[in-house]
Protein backbone atom coordinates (compact mmCIF):
# COMPACT_ATOMS: atom_id res chain seq x y z
CA UNK A 1 0.00 0.00 0.00
CA UNK A 2 2.72 2.14 0.72
CA UNK A 3 4.33 1.87 -2.65
CA UNK A 4 1.35 2.32 -4.20
CA UNK A 5 0.91 5.85 -3.03
CA UNK A 6 4.78 6.32 -3.41
CA UNK A 7 4.00 5.88 -7.31
CA UNK A 8 0.58 7.87 -7.27
CA UNK A 9 2.65 10.76 -5.94
CA UNK A 10 5.57 10.37 -8.51
CA UNK A 11 2.93 10.02 -11.40
CA UNK A 12 1.37 13.57 -9.82
CA UNK A 13 4.31 15.25 -9.99
CA UNK A 14 5.45 14.62 -13.27
CA UNK A 15 2.33 15.30 -14.65
CA UNK A 16 2.53 18.94 -12.95
CA UNK A 17 6.19 19.53 -13.83
CA UNK A 18 5.18 18.04 -17.51
CA UNK A 19 2.25 20.51 -17.69
CA UNK A 20 3.44 23.39 -15.81
CA UNK A 21 3.55 25.94 -18.49
CA UNK A 22 -0.32 24.31 -19.70
CA UNK A 23 -2.88 27.01 -18.14
CA UNK A 24 -5.93 25.34 -16.61
CA UNK A 25 -8.93 24.08 -18.20
CA UNK A 26 -11.42 25.43 -15.51
CA UNK A 27 -11.24 27.11 -12.85
CA UNK A 28 -10.80 25.70 -9.51
CA UNK A 29 -12.54 26.13 -5.83
CA UNK A 30 -11.16 29.00 -3.95
CA UNK A 31 -10.62 26.75 -1.01
CA UNK A 32 -10.58 23.17 -2.27
CA UNK A 33 -7.55 22.08 -4.60
CA UNK A 34 -7.97 20.92 -8.23
CA UNK A 35 -6.25 17.46 -7.07
CA UNK A 36 -8.63 16.96 -4.31
CA UNK A 37 -9.82 13.19 -3.83
CA UNK A 38 -13.30 14.00 -2.47
CA UNK A 39 -14.71 14.67 -6.21
CA UNK A 40 -16.78 11.32 -7.04
CA UNK A 41 -15.75 9.11 -10.10
CA UNK A 42 -18.46 7.41 -11.55
CA UNK A 43 -18.16 3.96 -13.05
CA UNK A 44 -21.35 3.33 -14.69
CA UNK A 45 -24.14 3.18 -11.90
CA UNK A 46 -21.32 3.20 -9.07
CA UNK A 47 -20.06 6.22 -7.42
CA UNK A 48 -16.84 6.00 -6.15
CA UNK A 49 -16.31 8.38 -3.11
CA UNK A 50 -13.39 9.44 -1.15
CA UNK A 51 -12.85 6.34 0.87
CA UNK A 52 -12.59 3.74 -1.79
CA UNK A 53 -10.48 5.71 -4.14
CA UNK A 54 -7.45 4.21 -3.85
CA UNK A 55 -3.70 5.10 -5.28
CA UNK A 56 -4.74 3.20 -8.91
CA UNK A 57 -8.02 5.54 -8.73
CA UNK A 58 -5.63 8.59 -8.52
CA UNK A 59 -2.76 7.65 -10.71
CA UNK A 60 -6.55 7.58 -13.39
CA UNK A 61 -8.31 10.04 -12.27
CA UNK A 62 -5.21 12.32 -12.61
CA UNK A 63 -3.99 10.89 -15.45
CA UNK A 64 -7.70 12.21 -17.40
CA UNK A 65 -7.73 15.53 -16.40
CA UNK A 66 -5.71 18.83 -16.71
CA UNK A 67 -3.52 19.96 -13.87
CA UNK A 68 -1.81 23.32 -13.85
CA UNK A 69 0.40 24.52 -10.69
CA UNK A 70 -1.51 27.73 -10.83
CA UNK A 71 -3.26 25.73 -8.69
CA UNK A 72 -1.05 25.38 -5.69
CA UNK A 73 -0.45 29.34 -5.68
CA UNK A 74 -1.81 31.38 -3.39
CA UNK A 75 -5.35 32.01 -3.05
CA UNK A 76 -5.51 34.52 -0.61
CA UNK A 77 -4.36 37.54 -3.07
CA UNK A 78 -6.70 40.99 -2.27
CA UNK A 79 -7.91 42.14 -5.90
CA UNK A 80 -9.61 38.11 -6.45
CA UNK A 81 -11.34 38.97 -2.92
CA UNK A 82 -12.23 42.77 -3.65
CA UNK A 83 -16.24 42.95 -3.67
CA UNK A 84 -15.90 45.33 -7.05
CA UNK A 85 -16.29 45.21 -10.83
CA UNK A 86 -14.97 42.80 -12.82
CA UNK A 87 -12.06 43.67 -15.21
CA UNK A 88 -15.34 41.94 -18.12
CA UNK A 89 -17.91 44.90 -16.11
CA UNK A 90 -15.16 47.53 -16.16
CA UNK A 91 -14.39 47.39 -19.54
CA UNK A 92 -18.58 47.44 -20.55
CA UNK A 93 -19.26 50.56 -18.23
CA UNK A 94 -15.80 51.75 -20.36
CA UNK A 95 -17.17 50.99 -24.00
CA UNK A 96 -21.01 52.37 -22.62
CA UNK A 97 -19.15 56.26 -22.61
CA UNK A 98 -17.71 55.90 -25.53
CA UNK A 99 -13.89 54.25 -24.63
CA UNK A 100 -12.02 51.05 -25.28
CA UNK A 101 -10.90 50.66 -21.53
CA UNK A 102 -10.80 51.71 -18.71
CA UNK A 103 -7.42 53.73 -19.20
CA UNK A 104 -8.33 55.46 -22.24
CA UNK A 105 -11.18 56.66 -20.08
CA UNK A 106 -8.86 58.25 -17.70
CA UNK A 107 -6.48 59.20 -20.40
CA UNK A 108 -9.72 61.38 -21.91
CA UNK A 109 -10.82 62.65 -18.25
CA UNK A 110 -7.14 63.52 -16.51
CA UNK A 111 -5.29 65.99 -17.73
CA UNK A 112 -1.34 65.07 -18.51
CA UNK A 113 -0.53 68.12 -16.42
CA UNK A 114 -1.83 67.00 -12.92
CA UNK A 115 -0.41 63.17 -13.30
CA UNK A 116 2.13 61.16 -12.12
CA UNK A 117 4.88 58.77 -13.20
CA UNK A 118 3.93 55.39 -12.25
CA UNK A 119 5.70 54.64 -8.65
CA UNK A 120 8.00 52.29 -8.69
CA UNK A 121 7.85 49.96 -6.12
CA UNK A 122 9.77 46.47 -6.50
CA UNK A 123 8.16 44.82 -3.40
CA UNK A 124 5.19 45.35 -4.43
CA UNK A 125 5.43 45.20 -8.05
CA UNK A 126 3.14 41.91 -8.40
CA UNK A 127 1.05 42.82 -5.60
CA UNK A 128 1.20 40.73 -1.71
CA UNK A 129 -1.18 38.37 -0.64
CA UNK A 130 -2.76 38.71 2.89
CA UNK A 131 -0.79 36.63 3.98
CA UNK A 132 2.85 38.35 2.72
CA UNK A 133 0.95 41.79 3.44
CA UNK A 134 0.40 40.60 7.66
CA UNK A 135 3.98 39.99 7.48
CA UNK A 136 5.30 42.50 5.96
CA UNK A 137 3.60 45.29 8.08
CA UNK A 138 4.48 42.92 11.18
CA UNK A 139 8.59 42.98 10.35
CA UNK A 140 7.83 46.95 9.94
CA UNK A 141 6.04 47.41 13.40
CA UNK A 142 8.41 45.43 15.12
CA UNK A 143 11.10 48.33 13.96
CA UNK A 144 9.12 50.35 16.15
CA UNK A 145 10.63 51.59 19.54
CA UNK A 146 8.02 51.53 22.22
CA UNK A 147 8.44 54.21 25.11
CA UNK A 148 6.12 55.24 27.98
CA UNK A 149 4.95 58.52 28.53
CA UNK A 150 4.98 60.98 30.85
CA UNK A 151 3.88 63.97 29.95
CA UNK A 152 -0.03 63.32 30.49
CA UNK A 153 -1.35 66.83 29.23
CA UNK A 154 -4.76 65.91 30.74
CA UNK A 155 -4.97 62.64 29.39
CA UNK A 156 -3.98 60.47 32.50
CA UNK A 157 -3.80 56.39 33.09
CA UNK A 158 -6.65 55.80 34.77
CA UNK A 159 -7.99 52.15 35.97
CA UNK A 160 -11.40 50.54 34.87
CA UNK A 161 -13.25 48.52 36.92
CA UNK A 162 -13.12 44.99 34.55
CA UNK A 163 -17.24 45.10 34.90
CA UNK A 164 -17.54 48.25 33.32
CA UNK A 165 -14.98 47.90 30.58
CA UNK A 166 -16.30 44.17 29.43
CA UNK A 167 -20.17 45.53 29.59
CA UNK A 168 -19.87 48.89 28.37
CA UNK A 169 -16.41 49.97 26.66
CA UNK A 170 -16.12 46.52 25.47
CA UNK A 171 -19.78 45.89 24.42
CA UNK A 172 -20.49 45.58 20.55
CA UNK A 173 -24.52 46.54 21.26
CA UNK A 174 -22.90 50.07 22.59
CA UNK A 175 -21.38 51.24 19.91
CA UNK A 176 -21.69 50.32 15.89
CA UNK A 177 -19.75 51.16 12.99
CA UNK A 178 -21.79 54.62 12.26
CA UNK A 179 -20.64 57.94 13.33
CA UNK A 180 -22.62 59.33 16.67
CA UNK A 181 -24.18 62.01 14.31
CA UNK A 182 -26.67 59.71 12.81
CA UNK A 183 -30.23 59.54 14.64
CA UNK A 184 -31.18 55.86 14.67
CA UNK A 185 -32.64 54.48 18.02
CA UNK A 186 -30.74 51.76 17.18
CA UNK A 187 -27.44 53.03 17.70
CA UNK A 188 -25.87 52.50 21.62
CA UNK A 189 -24.46 55.44 21.88
CA UNK A 190 -27.34 56.98 22.18
CA UNK A 191 -28.77 54.77 25.18
CA UNK A 192 -25.61 55.33 27.00
CA UNK A 193 -26.06 59.48 26.46
CA UNK A 194 -29.45 58.60 27.67
CA UNK A 195 -28.70 56.79 30.66
CA UNK A 196 -26.08 59.39 31.41
CA UNK A 197 -28.23 62.32 30.97
CA UNK A 198 -30.78 60.34 33.36
CA UNK A 199 -28.37 59.35 35.86
CA UNK A 200 -27.10 63.42 36.26
CA UNK A 201 -30.77 64.40 36.48
CA UNK A 202 -31.21 62.25 39.10
CA UNK A 203 -28.20 63.39 41.28
CA UNK A 204 -28.99 67.15 40.62
CA UNK A 205 -32.62 67.23 41.23
CA UNK A 206 -32.41 69.38 37.37
CA UNK A 207 -34.61 68.90 34.99
CA UNK A 208 -31.82 69.24 32.39
CA UNK A 209 -28.69 67.87 31.54
CA UNK A 210 -25.39 67.99 29.16
CA UNK A 211 -25.53 65.39 26.60
CA UNK A 212 -21.24 65.02 26.90
CA UNK A 213 -18.85 66.20 24.16
CA UNK A 214 -16.11 65.11 22.30
CA UNK A 215 -13.06 66.27 24.72
CA UNK A 216 -12.39 68.90 27.49
CA UNK A 217 -11.49 71.51 24.81
CA UNK A 218 -14.69 71.17 22.58
CA UNK A 219 -16.63 70.98 26.15
CA UNK A 220 -14.63 74.39 27.84
CA UNK A 221 -15.33 75.99 23.50
CA UNK A 222 -18.82 75.83 24.27
CA UNK A 223 -19.07 77.01 27.76
CA UNK A 224 -17.18 80.21 26.41
CA UNK A 225 -19.87 80.57 23.78
CA UNK A 226 -22.36 79.87 26.16
CA UNK A 227 -21.57 82.64 28.67
CA UNK A 228 -21.59 84.61 25.13
CA UNK A 229 -25.04 83.97 24.19
CA UNK A 230 -26.33 84.91 27.99
CA UNK A 231 -24.92 88.26 28.43
CA UNK A 232 -25.58 88.74 24.66
CA UNK A 233 -22.34 89.72 23.53
CA UNK A 234 -22.35 92.67 26.03
CA UNK A 235 -18.38 91.55 27.16
CA UNK A 236 -16.39 90.71 24.59
CA UNK A 237 -13.40 89.15 27.20
CA UNK A 238 -13.00 85.91 28.53
CA UNK A 239 -10.50 85.00 31.21
CA UNK A 240 -9.05 81.58 30.99
CA UNK A 241 -6.50 80.26 34.09
CA UNK A 242 -2.64 79.97 32.95
CA UNK A 243 -2.84 76.38 34.51
CA UNK A 244 -4.96 74.82 31.91
CA UNK A 245 -4.22 72.30 29.50
CA UNK A 246 -2.53 73.94 26.55
CA UNK A 247 -4.95 72.51 23.78
CA UNK A 248 -7.95 73.19 25.59
CA UNK A 249 -6.61 77.16 25.64
CA UNK A 250 -5.77 76.92 21.92
CA UNK A 251 -9.44 75.15 21.26
CA UNK A 252 -10.71 78.83 23.12
CA UNK A 253 -8.76 80.48 21.39
CA UNK A 254 -10.04 79.27 18.17
CA UNK A 255 -13.54 79.73 18.73
CA UNK A 256 -13.19 83.30 19.96
CA UNK A 257 -12.23 84.23 17.07
CA UNK A 258 -15.29 83.94 15.25
CA UNK A 259 -17.65 85.47 18.26
CA UNK A 260 -15.17 88.55 18.60
CA UNK A 261 -14.04 87.35 21.93
CA UNK A 262 -10.79 88.37 23.26
CA UNK A 263 -9.56 85.56 25.37
CA UNK A 264 -6.97 86.76 28.22
CA UNK A 265 -5.06 84.32 30.04
CA UNK A 266 -3.82 85.05 33.55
Amino acid sequence: MERARKLGSRAILRRLVSEQKQQPLYKSSRYVSSLSASVAVQRGSNVVNSHSFNSRSLVQFVGSRSISVDALKPSDSFPRRHNSAAPENQSKMAEFVGFDSLDSLIDATVPKSIRIDKMELPVFSEGLTEAQMLEHMQDLASKNKVFKSYIGMGYYNTFVPPVILRNIMENPGWYTQYTPYQAEISQGRLESLLNYQTMITDLTGLPMSNASLLDEGTAAAEAMAMCNNILKGKKKTFVIASNCHPQTIDVCVTRADGFGLKVVIS
